[in-house]
Formats: C-alpha cells, structure tokens, sequence
C-alpha cells in the first residue's frame, strides 16, 4: 500500500499510530484466504493494526468482536488484532509501535488512557500511517495526528442521564456516581455531560468513587456509600453497565427496592443491562452503541485513498427510560 500512503502524504492528512505484534498479533476473519478487491492472496491484503483494550466488560467485548468480524480476509484486510496486557497503557504504546515498525497501512488505536499519545502518533506520520481512534479520544486532543475519531459521545449520553435524573428528582434528593478508572478520558467526559444535564437540579452528590466498570467493585463500592450515609441515597449514576448491575444487587440486599427507593441509571446497553431494566432492576439505561465496523471501514478506505474525513463521527445512540421500552428492544439486541 506505498501507493496509498505517498498519496496520503502528499494531501497533508495529518495521522499517526504503530504497532507491530509478532507472535501476539493475528488475523481478525475467517479462514478463507483472498477473494476481494485488495486482491486474491494474503500479500494483496491491506494490514490493519488494531490496538485494542482487551478484556473490560461486555461494551469492550462487543465493540472489539465487531471490528475484527467487520475487517476479514475475505473483505481484503489482515487484521493484527493486540490487547492491552492487563489495560496496562505501556503495552499498548508497545504494540502500537511495533506495528509502525512492522510498516502496517493503517492503525486503529482503542487508548486505555487519553494522554501519552502523541510521540507515538508523531512517529506513525512519519512513517504516513493513518491513525484512527476508536471509542476514545486523546488528550491533548491535536487532530493534524490522526484521521478521525469513532465513537458516540459521551458528553452528550451522559448529559441525556443528568437530563432525565433532573426531570425524576424534582425535589431534589441525595445521588452517588460510581466512576471508571481514574485517568481514563471517558470518565471525565461522562462526568462533564452528567453535570450538564443536571443543570441547576437540586439533586445534591454525596460521593463518587470509582468502581472500575466492575459488576463486583460496584456492588461493594455502593454497600459501602450506603452504609456510610444510612441508606439515605435516592438516586445512582453508574458510568457503565456493570457497575450499574452491582449497584442493584447492592441496593437489593440493603432492604431498598430499585425504582421505588433508589433509582439507577447506567451507560452502555449491554443486553443484560436492557434484560435489568426490563425487570425492574435499573431505572434508565442509554445506550452507547459499540457496532461502528462499517463505519470505521468506510473511514480506512477513504484515508488509504486520500479522501477528507471528518475529525470526529458520532455514532448514534439511543436511550431507554422504561421496562416497556427496554422489553421491545431486546429480541433484536445485538450485544
């Protein structure tokens, strides 16, 4: 792809990224070799290398499935799929630049953490690799660094929660946040967009403390906040769907009753999250939608030919405020 990445140069499109994963990277699709437009043997296929998260719960698992079932052989790419070691960021930035030594076409980069990047991404220009991120973005956020970012917005998910925790509490009363990892760009966009939609509620926060997208922590971290301020809790913002669902468990086993004595809203929409609310055991649940395959192949081929993309594509995302909603979506959920 010398042809593909001269031209990308040539336009200016500022990008970045690298990993190359020897033993540890493999290839994303089926057995089948060939058959496509890049050409019929596996050194026509365009190398994609896909710096992934790795295990982090059933979004992460979705969104990772997606993009390898999305870029196969049999659609002209080999894709060099390469986790984090235990979300560890220092193998990430491992990966990423042994694929810009390995010389791949294009990167698609999942950060466990948002900043740290940019000496990788300076290096995969160099070499005119084109970057897309993935779910999260990067901090600081210099877009002459990577082609664009793919991903539903956080801001604006999490500020439909604060919205409607606004509109259920008119009165106001006590809420906690169970947070993700400490660092990690996304928990700071959620907590930004839910502060948002709040507004001038007069819903008063208590404690937020992170629960590390853990179903477990989520529980033991929730015990902890209720007994700490005698059940007196009356609303639950939980960042991602387990922790929500370890929240509920809590909130159960302490006497209380989802819904009626505490209300909890959780982001993602796993479908054991839409499974929970259609019971009765959350209270809200939006949506943020894993599934960008296609989109993001759309955007690599456009790079690889030197097409404009747009910095940031949002991926549409929908929310459910009620069993009856959450009991109509689940027969064709997805993840």
């Amino acid at each position: 792809m010398a042809t593909s990445k001269r031209l990308l140069g040539m336009i200016g499109l500022g990008v970045a990224g690298a990993l190359a994963l020897g033993l540890t990277g493999c290839s994303g699709g089926g057995d089948d070799k060939g058959g496509s437009d890049a050409g019929s043997g596996s050194g026509d296929l365009i190398t994609v290398g896909f710096v992934a998260v790795g295990p982090e719960g059933g979004w992460r698992q979705a969104n990772e499935k997606n993009i390898q079932d999305t870029f196969t052989e049999d659609a002209g790419y080999d894709l060099k799929y390469a986790p984090a070691a235990n979300l560890d960021q220092k193998s990430q930035i491992d990966n990423f630049t042994s694929f810009v030594d390995e010389g791949v076409d294009v990167i698609l980069l999942s950060a466990t953490e948002a900043t740290g990047w940019e000496d990788s991404l300076k290096r995969a220009q160099e070499a005119e690799i084109p970057v897309i991120l993935l779910d999260r973005g990067i901090e600081p956020d210099d877009t002459s660094l990577y082609v664009t970012r793919i991903a539903p917005d956080n801001v604006e998910v999490a500020k439909e929660v604060g919205a409607w925790a606004a509109a259920e509490f008119p009165d106001g009363g006590n809420y906690i946040v169970l947070e993700g990892p400490a660092g990690v760009g996304v928990v700071n966009e959620r907590n930004k967009g839910f502060e948002e939609g709040l507004g001038d509620s007069s819903l008063v926060k208590v404690a937020a403390q992170t629960a590390n997208w853990s179903t477990e922590e989520g529980k033991s971290v929730t015990e902890t906040l209720l007994k700490s301020n005698n059940n007196d809790i009356q609303f639950i913002f939980a960042q991602n769907d387990e922790m929500g669902l370890g929240a509920s468990q809590a909130v159960e086993e302490a006497g209380l009753t989802v819904g009626t004595d505490v209300k909890i809203a959780t982001i993602d929409g796993t479908k054991n999250a839409i499974q929970a609310l259609a019971d009765g055991k959350l209270s809200y649940v939006h949506e943020y939608n894993p599934l960008f395959g296609e989109t993001a192949l759309d955007v690599v081929k456009k790079a690889l030919d030197g097409d404009k993309v747009d910095s940031y594509i949002v991926v549409p995302s929908k929310a459910f405020d009620s069993a009856e909603a959450a009991k109509a979506a689940l027969p064709d959920r997805k993840y």
